[in-house]
C-alpha cells in the first residue's frame, strides 16, 4: 500500500486573487467571548408554527483561542453548545461552553495544555515518554482530550455531547450546563466510537466502535437498550453490549470512520482507505505531536463496504468500490434483495487539510480550495442475489448504479450521483425514515465556489432534482427535519436551521423556519448577542414533552 499522510498535504495555490468572493470563511474563524446563560429574545419575521415546541441544541466550534494561543485545526476548538427554545411562536437562544476536562484545564492555565486533532501543545515537563504511550489507548489519560465538540444525542431522557474518544458528556438541555462526563469504555471494552451513534425508534442506541482484542483491532457495534421500568439501572451504558464486529480490514492500520449504517436486517460498516496507523499512533504521542499525523491515506486501496448481519452479529456481505472519503452516510435501506446506501463522498480526504485554521484564513488565495472542500451526494446499490449470467448485477430499474463481478470472484459497485450539488451535513425524515426507503434528503452547501455558499439543499433522490433556500451573506448550519404531528407524508413537516452571518453580523444568530415541502421560509427569529457567534457543526431537536 503507497500511503499519503494527511499532515503532511499541503494545500497551494496563488495569493494574487480572491478566488471565492461569495463565501465569508470567518463564519468558522469566529470566538464566542461571552456566553449567553440566560435566554435571550430575538425579533421575529413570518410565522413560527404553533405546533413547533421544544428545543434544538447544537454543538460546534466554539473558541479558536486560550489566552494568546490558537487552536490550529477546527476540530480543536472548544465545544460550544446552542439552544433555541420553541415554545407557542415565540424563541429564545442561549449558549453555553461544554465543561470539558480539557476546556477547564486550558482555561485554568491560560494556555493549550494537551495536544489534540490538529494541534500541538507545549509538553509538560513533568509527563515521560512511557506516561505519554500509556495513554494511546486509555481515555481517562489527561494526554487525551475529552473536547466534545461534534454532535448531541439523546440517550433515553438524558442528552449528551459527543466526540469520538469515548469519554461523553451529559448536558442539560433547558440550560446547557455540563451535568456529568461519562466514560463509555468503562461498560463496554472500547478505544474509540463514532460521534453519530443511531437512535431507534424504541429509544434504543446502537454507535460502532474500535474494540482491542487480543488478535487485533475489530469494528464493532455497541447496543444500549433503553432502560425498563423497574430495572435497578442508572443510566443507558449499563446495558451497553457488543452485539457485532470484523476484524479490521488492516489490523495495523484501522479505518478511520465517522458513522455507520444501519437496516432491517444490517449493520453497514464503510471501511474508507483512510486509517489510522498504530505505529504512528506511538509516534505522535512519543513525540508530542497532533493526532492527524497518524492519519494515512491509501489512495490505491479500494473502499469495502461490510454487511453485518444484525440477527448474529456476522460479516455476509463485501462490496469494493474506487478510494473515496466520506463523513456522512445520508440513508440505507434494503429493496427487492438489495442494499441501497447514500453517502456523500469526496475524492480524498483533502477536506480535513481544508479545516486548519490557516488554511481557512489563506482560502481566498487557494484555487484548489473549492475542489479539496466539495462533498457530492452519491448512491450505492449492492446487489444481495446477483446472478451471475448478468453483466451489471444491480436488477433495479430506477438507478444508474452498476456492481460487476471481478475475475476474484469480488463484487465491485460503481456508484450514481443523487446531485450536481455538494451537499453535508445531510439529515432525513429520520424518525420516520431511517433504514427505510425514502425520498427526500436535506443538506448544506459545500461549494465554496457557489454564488451563495450559505446555500441549504432538498434533493429528491428519485427525480434527482433539487430545491434551494438562500439569502446573501446568511450562512445557516446543518438543516433538521421535524415532522408536524400526525404526519402523512415524507416532507410533512418543517425544517430548522441555526442561522449566522458574515463579517458586518458577528454578533447575531438565527434561528430559520421552512415549509419542508415547498422549502419556503415561514418564519424565522433573529437574536443580538453580546459577542461572535461561531458556526456550529451538528444538533438534535427535543419535542416539547407532554404530560
Amino acid at each position: 500500500m503507497s500511503e499519503t499522510s494527511i499532515a503532511d498535504s499541503a494545500a497551494g495555490g496563488s495569493v494574487n486573487s480572491k478566488y471565492y468572493p461569495n463565501c465569508d470563511e470567518t463564519v468558522w474563524l469566529r470566538s464566542c467571548e461571552q456566553e449567553v446563560i440566560e435566554p435571550i429574545t430575538g425579533s421575529i419575521t413570518g410565522t413560527i408554527p404553533l405546533w413547533l415546541n421544544g428545543s434544538l441544541v447544537r454543538n460546534g466550534p466554539g473558541s479558536i483561542k486560550v489566552g494568546n494561543e490558537y487552536f490550529q485545526h477546527l476540530f480543536d476548538s472548544s465545544a460550544l453548545l446552542h439552544r433555541f427554545c420553541i415554545e407557542n411562536g415565540t424563541v429564545t437562544y442561549q449558549c453555553r461552553f461544554l465543561q470539558s476536562e480539557v476546556f477547564k484545564r486550558n482555561r485554568a492555565a491560560n494556555r493549550i495544555v494537551v495536544t489534540d486533532f490538529g494541534t500541538k501543545a507545549v509538553p509538560d515537563p513533568c509527563r515521560s515518554i512511557f506516561q505519554r504511550v500509556a495513554a494511546i489507548f486509555n481515555p481517562k489519560s489527561e494526554e487525551i482530550s475529552d473536547n466534545s465538540m461534534i454532535t448531541v444525542y439523546p440517550f433515553g431522557d438524558e442528552m449528551y455531547a459527543f466526540g469520538e474518544i469515548p469519554i461523553i458528556h451529559r448536558i442539560n438541555p433547558e440550560n446547557l450546563e455540563t451535568e456529568n462526563r461519562v466514560d463509555v469504555s468503562d461498560f463496554v471494552s472500547i478505544v474509540h466510537h463514532t460521534s453519530h451513534p443511531h437512535v431507534m425508534s424504541d429509544g434504543t442506541v446502537y454507535n460502532m466502535a474500535l474494540t482491542l482484542y487480543s488478535t487485533g483491532p475489530y469494528h464493532t457495534i455497541v447496543k444500549f437498550p433503553p432502560i425498563e421500568k423497574g430495572h435497578n439501572k442508572s443510566n443507558m451504558f449499563e446495558q451497553g453490549t457488543i452485539v457485532a464486529g470484523i476484524p479490521a480490514r488492516w489490523p495495523l492500520h484501522p479505518s478511520y470512520m465517522h458513522t455507520f449504517g444501519i437496516t432491517d436486517n444490517y449493520f453497514i460498516i464503510v471501511e474508507q482507505p483512510l486509517n489510522v496507523s498504530i505505529g504512528g499512533m506511538v509516534m505522535t504521542k512519543l513525540q508530542n505531536d497532533p493526532i492527524v499525523g497518524c492519519f494515512r491515506w491509501y489512495q490505491h486501496e479500494n473502499t469495502q463496504i461490510n454487511l453485518i448481519s444484525r440477527e448474529t452479529g456476522k460479516l455476509v456481505y463485501k462490496f469494493y468500490s474506487e478510494a473515496f472519503f466520506y463523513l456522512h452516510i445520508i440513508n440505507q435501506y434494503e429493496v427487492l434483495d438489495h442494499v441501497v446506501i447514500d453517502i456523500c463522498t469526496y475524492r480524498d480526504p483533502s477536506m480535513l487539510e481544508c479545516m486548519y485554521i490557516n488554511t481557512m484564513k489563506n482560502m481566498q488565495h487557494n484555487e484548489n480550495y473549492a475542489n479539496m472542500f466539495r462533498s457530492k451526494p452519491v448512491r450505492f446499490v449492492l446487489p444481495l442475489k446477483p446472478d451471475k449470467a448478468r453483466f451489471n448485477l444491480v436488477q433495479l430499474t430506477d438507478t444508474t448504479a452498476e456492481a460487476h463481478y471481478l475475475p476474484n470472484g469480488e463484487i465491485f459497485v460503481k456508484p450514481e450521483n443523487l446531485s450536481d450539488l455538494g451537499c453535508e451535513t445531510p439529515r432525513i425524515n429520520y424518525e420516520q425514515y431511517l433504514g427505510k426507503e425514502y425520498r427526500f434528503f436535506y443538506a448544506i452547501s459545500a461549494d465554496v465556489d457557489a454564488v451563495n455558499p450559505g446555500t441549504i439543499i432538498k434533493v429528491d433522490t428519485v427525480n434527482k432534482t433539487s430545491r434551494t433556500w438562500c439569502e446573501e451573506n446568511c450562512y445557516p448550519s446543518e438543516p433538521i427535519f421535524v415532522p408536524r404531528p400526525d404526519c402523512q407524508f415524507e416532507d410533512d413537516g418543517v425544517i430548522l436551521a441555526a442561522m449566522v452571518w458574515g463579517t458586518d453580523k458577528t454578533n447575531r444568530v438565527g434561528l430559520l423556519v421552512l415549509d419542508a415541502q415547498t422549502f419556503k421560509e415561514l418564519g424565522r427569529v433573529e437574536f443580538e448577542t453580546p459577542g461572535p457567534v461561531p458556526k456550529c457543526l451538528h444538533g438534535w431537536f427535543l419535542p416539547q414533552r407532554t404530560s
